[in-house]
């Protein structure tokens, strides 16, 4: 289907319940914020086909504890685009992805942030992915309906595709939105899990993947790609390995080829995905059936600091994993404490030989108004000097294998 020229009307279209004019906006938006009867019961792991919008409305509320979204980005492409060499580009021309207007554009983004929105967890969070064309709508649109945005991401493409008319910069990257449903949720992030795997270094917000190419990508019979904004996997791993746990429910109305849902049962999660377009969910149950969960060994996640059980400095003293009379010592040796029966410490350097805990005796030695211990105070170890917190965890672990 080619797309239309500048200046050229476009047939009026259906995307999601919500036609390209937008006459329909408003008794859409009353559906899905009006009251309801007779929700269907969510059924884990299945690829509903339909309009995303209408299946939304018969799920459940408060049933999901990520949604996914990928939803059409509305390109405003004008006539052909073509390379150098007058070969034309693969580029995203569906009808799909037509909107007569942004004022139709921002009402069907409405009706299934709305539609998402209910169907999510109080701490339940919600992802959308799209480019600078759409990206922005969709983020005012989310907080006007009361979402609450923790983080902008951005997926940096390895291998994007030239800007084949020389006008602009080449596009390299697409924009990810994280919220929360409102600004008190009390929402799911490991962030102690991708810290560790991030070689001890925070996750930061910008994300370097490649496009979704070779075995990945999947093709038709005549070996063209089956749809073409296919998300790479290891995208939609690292946001459930964020955002969820097993077990979790992801939903994706906006399916696809079926990545989230592939990734999702992969990693241990159950799926709910919606998709209009029965060849494209054909294809992507075909894809999630040959899908093999990883061990659950391989999937579960440290405590995060929260979660784990208390431990006082003293029950590491009492259990002999610090030694009274030891000495600790920050990283770069600067400042000096001894270990006493009781649990506290005593700087050595202190003219008073002040005792307290490990926090206060920290933040005094560095005359800081606070310090955590745990990272500031050092032992040593075969030569190497070791935070006090390795020293916790071993501690939390064996607690963990008495437990059992």
């Amino acid at each position: 289907m080619r797309r239309a020229a500048k200046g050229e009307p476009q047939r009026s279209v259906r995307r999601n319940g919500v036609r390209a004019d937008g006459r329909e906006a408003a008794s859409l938006v009353a559906q899905i914020e009006g009251p309801r009867d007779g929700a269907a019961p969510l059924v884990r792991d299945s690829v509903i086909v339909g309009d995303s919008i209408a299946a939304m409305a018969r799920l459940p509320a408060a049933s999901v504890d990520l949604v996914f979204a990928d939803p059409p980005y509305n390109l405003q492409l004008g006539g052909e685009l073509k390379r150098p060499d007058e070969s034309l580009v693969d580029a995203v021309d569906d009808a799909w992805d037509q909107f007569e207007s942004f004022a139709a554009y921002d009402a069907f983004t409405r009706a299934w942030l709305l539609a998402a929105r209910r169907l999510l967890k109080p701490g339940g969070t919600l992802f959308v992915i799209g480019s600078y064309h759409n990206i922005f709508r969709v983020g005012t649109a989310l907080q006007d309906l009361g979402f609450w945005i923790l983080n902008d991401i951005v997926w940096r493409k390895a291998n994007p595709m030239p800007n084949f008319r020389g006008r602009r910069f080449t596009n390299a990257h697409e924009t990810l939105i994280w919220a929360a449903r409102d600004p008190s949720a009390k929402y799911t992030f490991n962030y102690e899990a991708l810290k560790a795997g991030n070689e001890d270094v925070q996750v930061r917000s910008d994300w370097l993947f490649p496009l979704c190419t070779g075995a990945e990508r999947l093709k038709d019979a005549a070996g063209r790609k089956l749809h073409p904004t296919q998300k790479p996997e290891a995208l939609l791993a690292r946001v459930m390995l964020a955002a969820t746990r097993p077990g979790d429910v992801v939903l994706d109305p906006f399916l696809g080829s079926g990545t989230t849902a592939a990734v999702a049962k992969r990693l241990r999660r159950s799926f709910v995905g919606i998709e209009r377009e029965a060849a494209y969910a054909e294809a992507a149950r075909a894809r999630i059936a040959a899908v093999e969960p990883l061990p659950e060994d391989a999937l579960v996640a440290p405590p995060s600091a929260r979660e784990a059980p208390r431990v006082a400095f003293s029950a590491l003293v009492e259990r002999g994993f610090v030694t009274p009379g030891a000495e600790l010592t920050d990283a770069k040796g600067r400042f000096r404490a001894v270990v006493r029966a009781d649990g506290t410490i005593a700087l050595t350097d202190a003219a008073d030989r002040s005792v307290g805990s490990i926090h206060r005796m920290g933040a005094l030695a560095q005359g800081a108004e606070a310090c955590n211990g745990w990272t500031f105070w050092h032992v040593e170890e075969a030569g190497r000097l070791h935070p006090i917190d390795m020293l916790r965890a071993r501690l939390r672990s064996e607690m963990g294998i008495a437990a059992e």
